[in-house]
Parts: structure tokens; C-alpha cells; sequence
């Protein structure tokens, strides 16, 4: 049950994802968006990343997993904590930097303008990068084999599914422009030389 310091440390952090969240989707819900692409597996995917979410609730407030806990030294809790501060930040940065541009699913909004400013003069998909550290982080805080590893183990098929349809989507709305800003940035983290747009 809530009876750890890193279960606290976790609750904290996770409330303030959801503020960062919350803001920016209030802020930018009224904008239409161009062309809806929402598919089923893109709603499937959505309550998958839900029920990682979920699953550390369930673990912190109830003691209905602590059969699955594991045991790991305190001072990569405490590095967890740090990943998911950054990862804080970057999900904030990515929102603040997108603007009115940020949808929960693939397809542009209106006057949808190509963003390579701020965090994305690095890198193409911040916001995945933040969760995939935040899935990271989580597993190093929560000690438990299921509420620790729910949210790494749905956000990578996520990631591998949507990633690609994202990009090809920014391609056919920016074409050249948008291809050789791939070949300046990598996808989730920066480019550190070469023209390739795979990292």
C-alpha cells in the first residue's frame, strides 16, 4: 500500500504529468484538427497506455500486487526519480515547443505548421521519448514485476506502430522540408552525426 517513500515520490510525480497534460489539452482542444486519421488501433493503443498508467495506482493504493514485488537497491529508486523529473520536463518542453500543432492521435490540425524549434531542433518525437523515459523511470521506482514494467511494456509497441504512420504523415503534408529535417534530427534522441533518419 502507500507506505513507501517511492510510492509517495511517484504519486507526486505522476499528479504533476497529469497538470502538464491536463493544461495543454484544455488549452488546445477547441482547434480543429485537418484531417482525422483516428483508427481503432490508435484507440486500442490509447487504453493500453491507460491501463499502464492505472496499474501503479492500483499498486500504490492497494496491496493487490505486492506478490510481484522485487528488490532493488535504493539508489536506483532515487535515479528513477531523476529520469522521471527529466522526463517531466521534456514531456512540458514538447507540449510548450508543439503549441497548437500537439494532437493525442495522428492527423494535423489547422493550419498545422512544421515545429523545428526549441526541443525539436534535436529530436522529431519528444513526447515519446518522455514517455519511454517515464516507462523507464517507473520500473526503477515501483519495486514490482507488474505495476513497475506496465507502462515500458505498452509504450513500445506504441512507439513502433505510430511512429512510422506519424512521419509519413509529415511527409505528405511538408514533403522535401520535412525530409531533410530528418536527416538533421533523430527520432527520439539527437542526432549525434550522419545522415541517416533512423535513431
Amino acid at each position: 500500500m502507500f507506505n513507501s517513500t517511492f510510492k509517495i515520490v511517484y504519486i507526486i510525480e505522476f499528479f504533476v504529468v497529469f497538470v502538464v497534460r491536463q493544461t495543454y489539452t484544455a488549452r488546445y482542444r477547441k482547434t480543429p484538427i485537418a484531417t482525422k486519421r483516428t483508427q481503432l488501433i490508435d484507440l486500442g493503443l490509447l487504453a493500453l497506455i491507460g491501463l499502464g498508467m492505472l496499474t501503479p495506482l492500483i499498486y500504490v493504493f492497494t496491496d493487490r500486487l505486492d506478490f510481484a514485488d522485487y528488490i532493488l537497491p535504493d539508489w536506483i529508486g532515487w535515479l528513477g526519480v531523476l529520469l522521471f523529473g527529466v522526463a517531466i520536463w521534456l514531456l512540458w518542453r514538447s507540449h510548450a515547443d508543439l503549441g497548437r500543432n500537439w494532437t493525442p492521435t495522428p492527423g494535423p490540425r489547422g493550419e498545422h505548421t512544421l515545429i523545428t524549434t526549441g526541443i525539436y531542433r534535436s529530436i522529431r518525437h519528444p513526447m515519446y521519448a518522455a514517455h519511454l523515459l517515464w516507462g523507464v523511470a517507473q520500473a526503477m521506482i515501483l519495486h514490482n514485476w507488474i505495476a513497475g514494467l506496465s507502462l515500458i511494456v505498452f509504450l513500445v509497441p506504441q512507439y513502433l506502430l505510430r511512429v512510422g504512420q506519424e512521419e509519413e504523415m509529415m511527409l505528405e503534408e511538408f514533403g522535401q522540408t520535412y525530409r531533410e529535417y530528418t536527416e538533421r534530427t533523430g527520432r527520439i534522441v539527437p542526432r549525434l552525426g550522419g545522415s541517416s533518419s533512423r535513431s
